[in-house]
């Protein structure tokens, strides 16, 4: 195949996809007109009812699940968080100290 009918193939694909590139976009915007237009307000407000109540439903079922999760954290952090706090006491220069032993020094 020669660099001619190279460049001609390429030109009919770039033709085809611009074709395509039309058709998809008109296609697009006819889409759009119908969904926007089945959009009525009584559906919009049966569907957030619907919305509403499923999440109603749901979150209560996971939040029951992740409470253990949240609760098992809790207990593998507290050692972790009680020496945070005894080392935050140990390096508070307004802490008060033993006046018996720098007396001793």
């Amino acid at each position: 195949m020669g660099f001619n009918a190279l460049i001609a193939k390429v030109q009919q694909a770039e033709a085809a996809l611009e074709s395509r590139e039309r058709r998809t976009g008109e296609h697009w915007r006819q889409w759009k007109a119908i969904w926007r237009a089945a959009w009525t307000p009584g559906r919009i407000v049966v569907a957030g009812l619907a919305a509403g109540f499923v999440a109603g439903r749901v979150q209560p079922l996971q939040l029951a699940g992740k409470g253990r999760e949240w609760l098992k954290l809790l207990q593998l952090a507290a050692p972790l968080l009680a020496g945070v706090a005894a080392r935050a006491v140990d390096d508070d220069p307004r802490a008060p100290t033993d006046a018996g032993a720098d007396a001793d020094s």
